[in-house]
């Protein structure tokens, strides 16, 4: 009995560091504060740094848009302006030159852009889009990792998971972490899927450069003979070797 407990204690101590779960990645200490996910967690996406936008702006309310027998309807659906939005949040744009865009969701960008026009043109339509948005995401699975791209505004973590397959056996569903913001002082939120009561909280809207990592599930007795087989190999044939020497001298020795 006093064998299995240290046995068991052996293995406890093992699984408990990182000598058997030296993949595991963004690891928090014991009493780690996450932080708080919002209520509405469907919130929309907001514009940020280092997003590259689509532009494109028509006058009176967008009607050379769907007038599909003028010219300028056609070199407008061919017309694709792109603009960066730098480090500081903001964007050098036509005419209103630089103007801060971090921050707004895409509708709120598009209502202000059309405000800001209005100085300059009829009734102005705006149609704006994001088209660099990505997300890097560990399902739980070694060398299963990807950098996602999202293509949908308001894409959520369930979405994003199930893109990339889903959790394999080895995750934990149950400790599943979006790190966001300044990677020097993050927002780190946990969210537990493993029951149906998460289901709310898996449809938080996931943001550029957000990073999911679904922490994967440790296995001691599986390790310690992983790590042990090869050992057992070279005592295994190194013994054969040594019996097969030794029964050769025997029989060497009867045969004189």
């Amino acid at each position: 009995m006093k064998r299995i407990l240290f046995i068991v204690f052996i293995i406890s101590a093992l699984s408990s560091c990182k000598v058997l779960d030296p993949s595991i990645m963004l690891a928090t200490p014991e009493g780690y504060e996450f932080s708080e996910i919002p209520d509405n967690v469907s919130l929309e996406y907001r514009l940020a740094a280092n997003d590259v936008v689509e532009f494109k702006l028509m006058s009176n309310d967008g009607f050379k848009l769907i007038d599909i027998t003028g010219t300028d309807a056609q070199r407008f659906r061919q017309l694709s302006l792109r603009y960066d939005i730098e480090f500081d949040g903001t964007s050098k744009l036509p005419i209103i030159g630089r103007t801060k865009l971090a921050g707004l969701t895409i509708r709120e960008c598009e209502l202000f852009l059309e405000e800001k026009y209005s100085v300059f043109y009829n009734d102005p339509y705006v149609i704006l889009s994001v088209i660099n948005r990505r997300v890097i995401i560990f399902p739980g699975k070694s060398g299963s990792a990807k950098v996602l791209s999202l293509k949908n505004d308001n894409t959520t973590l369930l979405e994003a998971l199930a893109m990339v397959g889903g959790l394999g056996g080895d995750a934990k569903a149950s400790q599943i972490k979006i790190i966001r913001g300044d990677k020097a002082d993050p927002e780190v939120f946990l969210i537990d899927l493993s029951t149906i009561d998460g289901m709310q909280d898996g449809g938080i809207v996931l943001q550029a450069n957000d990073i999911i990592y679904v922490e994967p599930r440790v296995r001691p007795i599986v390790e310690i003979v992983s790590e042990m087989t090869p050992v057992l190999s070279l005592i295994s044939v190194t013994t054969s070797l040594v019996t097969s020497i030794y029964s050769l001298y025997v029989f060497s020795q009867l045969g004189q």
